[in-house]
């Protein structure tokens, strides 16, 4: 039986509309998203991008679902995680963070975020 492989996306930058307040529909903000997957092979030694999670496809679905504005965090990551698992249903679990690098808040020096983990 083959062990559990993690894949991670880390450190992504997007440029967003997400958030409650109207600047931050208006005129977004960066945010920083972190991603890993679990799954567990088909296979005892992984020698094709066919048997393992590909990296990339995981950047762009994120990438385009952080294009859909949503008021809350916990709304994207909850959203997101379940077209991640959709698109790859041999993975196991999820966890996934996104934090707001400059958020809206008057003499707040800091980021906030969110983080969110599913088993499947």
């Amino acid at each position: 039986m083959a062990g559990l492989l993690t894949i991670s996306v880390n450190n992504l930058r997007f440029y967003a509309y997400h958030g409650l307040f109207a600047e931050e529909k208006n005129i977004g903000t960066e945010f920083e998203v972190n991603l890993s997957v679990v799954f567990s092979p088909d296979t005892v030694v992984v020698n094709d991008i066919e048997a393992t999670i590909n990296y990339v496809a995981l950047y762009d679905l994120l990438k385009a679902e952080m294009q859909k504005p949503r008021e809350l965090l916990e709304t994207f990551l909850m959203e997101v995680t379940e077209h991640i698992h959709l698109a790859f249903p041999q993975i196991k679990k999820v966890e996934i963070a996104a934090t707001k690098l400059n958020p809206p808040i008057a003499k707040f020096v800091g980021t906030v975020g969110v983080k969110y983990e599913k088993e499947f």
